[in-house]
């Protein structure tokens, strides 16, 4: 069995060779050194020790700050810190840091108190044990939602990615991910992750439209304390918490071009400085950016560089919608069943056939986090028509005309005759202008339903108003000409 490692970062090379004795008495491998920035690049050339030893006054990077790089490099490290003196703030800011413990350092070597020493160190390899089993259960997971993936990709279009991912996951370059909210943008970004040999560092992900653009820049690069107004303490950004791993810049269409040049800097060359200093900080970090913006419109509109839109799209990966890969809906819906059966202890139903032709004609305005939160839903309340009404009703107030407010016209450029079994409400039907959308049930929602949402959604209409269609079409919030090209369209006529 491979011994437990610890690491003594201690710069009193007496206190260290008594530390070693007193660790090797008790079958632990040891490791010394006199500086935390030798401690530091040891951890980055992947040679982390179950535990480190650190002394907390040390020349160069004190304790503190070891403490906050190591940390950042490898945030399940268990470090216990070591100091000569019991001082408050420092206990404080060392917990808050992360250390496992604080032991405090007697003044005579020998009369160390090693049972708090002893219990400290065993405290932390337990700590790290457990920590290395919740992320061995993460790792399983991760990969049954890769495989899922996999599984799911029975489209062409998402084997073409699948095969993307596999030959771009191990290499460094920058990766953008296009497509609508919730086609699962981030699962491609952490299966490029998971197969790389960055696997086992960090992945950190970074919301670009979670916060203001100041507030966003000490996020993802940090701020020295006084930077700014509330800056208390100095803090690591997502930059240097992700060194050596991946960092995925989600919704990057959001960012704004002034923090868009400090991005470009990062992906240039390697480096940042915090807010409030001028101190250069290298970082090794793979950059994986995901939006569901057009940028080739923001470029034209100069709301994005151009030179960080290329920088970004060194191989660009496209999820396309879940109404593009029907193929995928019931496996992705039994896959979700089957997850969320397991989880809240139900039984695994199968879909009626009403629902599984539903699925299919719906066109999914949320993609895949609206069929799994639907499968949720079905699995927890056990009532399908509860799930047939929302669909069917979220179906109907999404539908939205081709062109919403605008005349249709046929594909020869005329204006669809009139049905002749209506009632004649008005009178001839002049050139009149689009209704505006705004407020307009229609025009609200998606850019289309199906042709039986549709349908329902105009006979209702129809019904309510007594098959008025001038009122039909006020109500609907189209213009008279829409309507009559769509009653024409659906085939609708009064019985």
């Amino acid at each position: 069995m491979k011994k437990p490692y610890v690491a003594i970062v201690d710069d009193d090379s007496g206190f260290a060779n008594y530390l070693r004795t007193f660790l090797s008495l008790r079958g632990y491998e040891t490791r010394s050194y006199s500086r935390g920035d030798e401690m530091l690049a040891s951890v980055k050339q992947g040679d982390p020790p179950d535990v480190v030893l650190l002394d907390v006054m040390m020349p160069g990077l004190n304790g503190i700050e070891t403490l906050r790089a190591l940390k950042a490099a490898k945030p399940d490290l268990q470090v216990v810190m070591l100091s000569g003196r019991e001082q408050a703030s420092t206990i404080v800011e060392a917990v808050r840091l992360g250390a496992a413990d604080y032991v405090i350092k007697p003044d005579d070597p020998e009369g160390l108190g090693e049972i708090a020493l002893d219990s400290a160190i065993k405290n932390a390899i337990e700590k790290m044990r457990l920590v290395s089993e919740i992320t061995e259960l993460r790792r399983q997971l991760t990969d049954d939602q890769d495989r899922a993936f996999l599984f799911w990709g029975n489209s062409p279009e998402m084997q073409t990615i699948a095969t993307v991912i596999e030959q771009v996951a191990d290499s460094d370059v920058t990766v953008l991910i296009r497509g609508e909210s919730g086609v699962g943008k981030e699962l491609v970004a952490r299966a490029i992750h998971t197969r790389s040999s960055r696997k086992d560092r960090p992945f950190v992900k970074v919301n670009c439209a979670a916060l203001p653009a100041e507030l966003l820049e000490s996020e993802l690069f940090g701020h020295e304390k006084g930077a700014f107004t509330g800056a208390a303490t100095t803090r690591i950004g997502k930059f240097e918490q992700a060194d050596t791993g991946t960092i995925f810049l989600d919704e990057i269409g959001e960012m704004k071009p002034a923090l868009q040049a400090k991005l470009l800097h990062v992906l240039q060359d390697a480096q940042f400085t915090k807010l409030g200093s001028n101190k250069a900080i290298n970082v090794d970090v793979r950059v994986v950016a995901a939006t569901n913006r057009d940028l080739d419109a923001m470029l034209i509109r100069g709301e994005f560089r151009e030179d960080l839109y290329y920088r970004l799209k060194v191989i660009e990966v496209t999820v396309p919608p879940l109404r593009e890969r029907r193929a995928e809906i019931h496996h992705l819906a039994d896959f979700f069943m089957d997850r969320y059966a397991r989880r809240y202890n139900r039984p695994v139903r199968q879909l009626s056939p009403e629902l599984h032709e539903l699925f299919l004609t719906y066109d999914w305005p949320g993609n895949i986090r609206e069929l799994e939160n639907m499968m949720k839903r079905l699995v927890i309340l056990q009532d399908e028509q509860l799930v047939v009404r929302e669909v069917t009703r979220t179906a109907r107030s999404s539908v939205a005309f081709a062109a919403a407010g605008a005349s249709v016209r046929m594909p020869n450029g005329s204006i669809p005759a009139e049905p002749e079994d209506f009632e004649n409400d008005d009178e001839a039907v002049p050139d009149e202008p689009a209704a505006p959308s705004t407020g307009s049930r229609l025009a609200d929602a998606a850019k289309a339903a199906s042709t039986k949402a549709e349908r329902a959604m105009i006979e209702e209409t129809l019904q309510q108003v007594r098959w008025n269609r001038r009122r039909a079409a006020e109500q609907l919030g189209v213009s008279y000409k829409t309507l009559l090209n769509k009653i024409k369209e659906c085939g609708i006529s009064r019985k």
